[in-house]
């Protein structure tokens, strides 16, 4: 191949940004370039892929042209720029070695087995039959093994693996599937995997064999995946699912199943034709599949694998360990459905280290199966729902979509926001993407904690970004915004509303410039707001500047505030006193309280003892959860709100009448009240009337979504605006949120869902990130780190609203 010295011949230098290293880009290049008949280099650096090419003018056009339309199938091409250069004369095309420096850079996220992958692995004739850790540049460990960039080899835990020659071959060979695949790995040079726990101990494929036939008798395994290890077991099996929950302490919250195959999975629950391209695609996340009543499952799953729940969560086995863990044709039949989750003691974070595996982990399992590949970056299961209409809702983001970055509608600086204390996620941003980070957890835990720090600085080296500004939530005894001031370092520190920030990342996620604002419905179970009292009811007029407060739900006290939330009936109790209704043992919530608690209860209310007065919707959900019978004592978040939203989803098409919220000015001149107390007295008619729960529960539900509608009515004719965004943990509900979608639409107005970031606290750093770029060098900001922020507009409106 010849470039000659022709006037004709051109060279153009090429830089590719986004998810451009370790998918396979630079052998795509150096393929496109032979072919065409260019010559050249193609190198990574810590921006991106650079490239030079030198031929006819129409084959480099023809090169640039390809370079986008026939990109690898993990490449995400965010930007090419191209500029004219002096030609060389080079005569040939070549990959050169990687560029050293710092900047931002498109680490990809962990990519499940490859087709290609999976047909050499189940190979008998391929070297790397059975092999564990098959990956190529199309799958396999990404981002939870990147120690540093640019992302070599060298700069990942497989560093010390040493090529033998033939996977040194392929990994050196442009034209090879395997080319810089920088996990890449055989039986012979690659990690060992092994059994322990058990005696005597056993190593690769005895290892696996050993691994199956215990979970096949009945035992709780604990397995090291790409992010952290996962405990394991038969979910038929119901000794051994109620093992586990007991062993991790789990009280009824639904664990996730990792299901052998796509036909096992339809065999537990319906799959549409969208839910099946994510179960089975390279993000491979958790998948919430709802189990219709009637629905002949082909699997009978243990009872105590989702109790209450109205979905089932299932994913597929996305690296080639758990492949083999269900066994290849001829292997000793084993369990089809495994229970898959987290391995952790209760609020700490996930388990990577095996030496920690081995301490913490030994009560809560039979035995280890490991390797020696180590984990740089812990990161749970993803977990998505997806909607009638096929759109995707992310409940955790994390292995499969971190790092991809989420497009941002306008420029930003570079800014760190550090998300809340539930379910946390933090977010760097600059220019026009933000990163949010891995799940992280529950910030309660000193573990967690300092997973948050290494996260953060995870993070930070891999997107080159230095915040000079800090958002976190506005909450005074949160530990993220004590920590965002512990470390601001006189860089200036924005407070951010909890509901505004729900809205601010709605408007983000769906790309809204904030140009004009919106009518945010942001419905979650505890937010701080500006008077002081526990939000979660909030009706807003909303831009990334500022909020008012169009209308709430009624303030109810909280009779022990975080007592009342474990025990839904304490919750259901001051719901009925505060709408004037009796509380007699013939409701379930206050039966289910005993005259003791009863008393204690009301003596908290009358006194008003430490009683912190909520709008919470989540709060009212419970309330109802438990007048109905439900739930009365709660073992994990929002486990009353599921189990109602489960009695609901039969009735929704034929429950008759909807109950009706009241409406009506707040006697201060201050927003609309939603008054649940209509509902309350309906909820009680119907029940005394024997009415069935199931119908009372979608009643309910529509009269949620009826008064949503209602107050986006209202403020419609006050301001003028018809862009409803509807956020918080609250909408993960798939019943009400497809209810309000429908009622809304019907009434003209256009709906604005998540469909990148969750619509819970896992989304929220992302909305703090903008509000805090957009009043930046606007009053308030804490500067330094010290001192409290002040909220323009007292207890109702904050910015410019």
């Amino acid at each position: 191949m010849t470039a000659g010295h022709d006037t004709a011949v051109v060279r153009h230098r090429i830089v590719v940004r986004g998810a451009v290293q370790g998918v396979g880009f630079r052998p795509f290049v150096h393929g496109l370039a032979r072919e065409l008949g260019l010559a050249g280099y193609v190198s990574n650096d810590t921006g991106g892929v650079v490239a030079e090419i030198e031929g006819d003018p129409a084959r480099v056009r023809a090169f640039r042209d390809r370079l986008i339309s026939h990109a690898p199938p993990l490449a995400v091409v965010s930007s090419v720029s191209h500029r004219r250069v002096p030609a060389l004369g080079a005569g040939d095309f070549t990959i050169r070695p990687s560029r050293q420096g710092r900047g931002r850079t498109r680490v990809p996220p962990d990519a499940a087995l490859c087709a290609t992958c999976l047909a050499e692995l189940t190979d008998p004739a391929d070297r790397r039959f059975r092999h564990p850790f098959i990956t190529c540049v199309h799958c396999g460990p990404r981002f939870t093994i990147v120690t540093s960039l640019p992302y070599d080899r060298a700069t990942t835990t497989m560093a010390p693996f040493a090529l033998c020659a033939r996977c040194a071959g392929e990994y050196a060979d442009p034209a090879d599937r395997r080319f810089h695949a920088q996990p890449v790995a055989c039986p012979e040079c690659g990690p060992r995997l092994r059994l322990e726990g058990e005696q005597p101990p056993a190593t690769a494929e005895a290892a696996l064999g050993r691994a199956r036939a215990l979970l096949a008798r009945g035992a709780i395994l604990a397995v090291k995946g790409i992010g952290g290890y996962h405990l394991a077991c038969d979910a038929t099996d119901e000794d051994a699912v109620a093992r586990l929950r007991e062993a991790k302490d789990r009280g009824a919250k639904p664990f996730a199943v990792m299901a052998a195959d796509l036909a096992t999975a339809r065999a537990l629950a319906p799959v549409t034709a969208a839910e099946a391209r994510l179960l089975a695609g390279p993000r491979a996340p958790v998948v919430l599949l709802r189990r219709p009543d009637g629905f002949a499952a082909g699997v009978h799953l243990a009872a105590g694998v989702a109790p209450g729940a109205p979905d089932l969560g299932v994913m597929l086995p996305y690296s080639p360990l758990h492949r083999l863990l269900f066994g290849l044709p001829g292997d000793p039949p084993g369990p089809r459905v495994l229970v898959m989750t987290s391995a952790n003691r209760p609020g700490e974070p996930i388990v990577t280290d095996d030496g920690r595996a081995r301490t913490d982990l030994a009560p809560l399992c039979d035995a280890r199966l490991a390797h020696d590949r180590p984990i740089h970056v812990p990161c749970d299961d993803s977990v998505v729902r997806v909607r009638a209409d096929g759109s995707v809702l992310p409940l955790r983001r994390s292995r499969g979509y971190v790092p991809d970055p989420v497009p941002l509608p306008f420029e930003v600086p570079p800014v760190l926001a550090v998300g809340g204390d539930l379910k946390n996620a933090f977010c760097l941003a600059r220019g026009r993407s933000a990163w949010l980070s891995q799940h992280i957890g529950d910030l309660g835990d000193l573990a967690t904690a300092a997973a948050f720090d290494r996260a953060v600085a995870h993070l930070g080296e891999l997107t080159g970004i230095h915040p000079g500004l800090l958002a976190a939530d506005l909450h005074p005894r949160y530990r993220s915004a004590a920590w965002a001031r512990d470390h601001a370092a006189g860089r200036p520190l924005r407070l951010v509303q909890h509901h505004h920030a729900h809205i601010a990342s709605a408007m983000a996620d769906a790309g809204l410039d904030g140009t004009t604002p919106v009518i945010g419905v942001a419905f979650d179970g505890t937010g701080y707001g500006d008077d002081g009292a526990v939000w979660g009811g909030e009706i807003m007029l909303a831009d990334y500047t500022g909020y008012r407060r169009l209308a709430h739900l009624a303030y109810v006290p909280l009779p022990g505030g975080d007592a009342a939330v474990r025990n839904p009936c304490r919750t259901a109790l001051a719901h009925l006193r505060a709408a004037g209704l009796d509380r007699e043992t013939d409701l379930p919530a206050v039966a289910a309280c005993g005259e003791r608690e009863r008393h204690l209860v009301e003596r908290q209310l009358e006194r008003g003892i430490a009683c912190v007065p909520t709008s919470s919707m989540g709060r009212l959900f419970d309330a109802v959860a438990s007048l109905t019978g439900v739930c009365h004592r709660a073992g994990h978040e929002a486990q009353a709100a599921v189990g109602l939203e489960a009695r609901a989803a039969p009735a929704m098409a034929g429950c008759g009448r909807p109950y009706a919220f009241g409406f009506h000015d707040d006697p201060h001149g201050g927003p609309r009240i939603l008054d649940p107390a209509p509902v309350l007295r309906a909820v009680t008619e119907d029940l005394r009337a024997k009415v069935p729960t199931g119908v009372v529960a979608a009643r309910f539900h529509h009269a949620v979504a009826g008064a949503v509608t209602a107050a986006c009515e209202a403020a419609r004719q006050a301001t003028g605006v018809s862009a409803v965004a509807l956020t918080g943990g609250v909408f993960v509900n798939r019943l009400l949120e497809d209810a309000c979608t429908h009622a809304l639409r019907a009434g003209g107005f256009t709906v604005v869902r998540h469909r990148a970031v969750p619509c819970g606290d896992g989304g929220l750093a992302l909305g703090q990130a903008l509000v805090a770029a957009r009043s930046q060098g606007r009053a308030p900001a804490v500067a330094g780190g010290e001192g409290e922020d002040h909220v323009p507009g007292g207890a109702r409106q904050s910015g410019r609203y």
